[in-house]
């Protein structure tokens, strides 16, 4: 792994190594420098496995601010460079997939990237030391999410979707037995599988039926929904039942929608 030292922190003490990580991070999201960040939080994950612990659950929401920024502008550059040519223009094809191929490779490193984080460290650790099923649930949503964005850019015969679903698939069975309907992570879990079925495996009922599902259960449990985490699971929610609808409408082919997604 390259640059476990973007910044040296060793001057400090112990634990003061990983508050000033966290500090640093969070003044690179506020400089808006997020490929900065990513470097500072894995900094931080390495620092972390050295000491036998785990993220905490501000840490894991940084980690994961990081690298969906990152990865979110190379996918938006992707869907743009892959719409139609105008015939007009058609002669520069060529050019036009060289830019493309550009593009997946970084969209490919930045998934590696977390990837390899997430497997060989993070939920590794999670797994073997017993860690909370809400961090558990949190990398294999994760771990779901960056096969996902591979898959997108990928040729079906590498795999991506079917391990994305496969991470989806156990996250989502330890997340009905361990956190409740109206958890922000179960949420998003739920929201970003439903979008797995609906884009990448091109399951749209399988889509539809876990979103509202989901949706449903929520909202029956609502009493059950802390303080703290109203605002986050009230907005996924939201963002189901946009899917949910968008997809029942019908009006655009799968391959021309663009669901919201955690």
């Amino acid at each position: 792994m390259s640059e476990l030292k973007f910044i040296d922190v060793s001057s400090a003490a112990g634990e003061d190594q990983r508050l000033a990580l966290v500090y640093l991070a969070r003044c690179a999201e506020g400089a808006e420098r997020y490929a900065d960040m990513t470097r500072l939080m894995k900094q931080l994950v390495m620092w972390t496995h050295q000491n036998n612990l785990d993220l905490t659950t501000d840490e894991r929401n940084l980690l994961s601010v990081a690298y969906k920024k990152v990865i979110g502008t190379k996918r938006v550059s992707w869907r743009t460079i892959t719409e139609p040519q105008p015939e007009n223009v058609l002669q520069y094809s060529n050019f036009v997939n060289q830019l493309k191929a550009r593009v997946e490779a970084e969209v490919d490193s930045v998934c590696a990237d977390i990837l390899d984080l997430l497997e060989n460290y993070l939920f590794k650790f999670a797994d073997r030391n017993k860690a909370t099923e809400q961090s558990k649930v949190f990398y294999l949503k994760m771990l779901g999410d960056y096969f996902r964005y591979r898959a997108e850019c990928a040729d079906v015969a590498k795999g991506y979707d079917q391990k994305s679903a496969s991470y989806y698939g156990q996250a989502f069975g330890l997340a009905e037995t361990t956190l409740e309907p109206t958890h922000p992570v179960r949420l998003g879990l739920a929201l970003n599988y439903s979008v797995c079925f609906y884009e990448i495996l091109k399951q749209p009922q399988e889509a539809i039926f876990l979103a509202q599902g989901a949706f449903d259960l929520a909202i029956s449990k609502l009493d059950r929904l802390t303080d703290d985490q109203y605002k986050d699971s009230t907005l996924i929610l939201q963002l189901l039942r946009d899917n949910i609808t968008l997809w029942l409408s019908e009006r655009e082919p799968a391959s021309k929608v663009e669901a919201s997604e955690a």
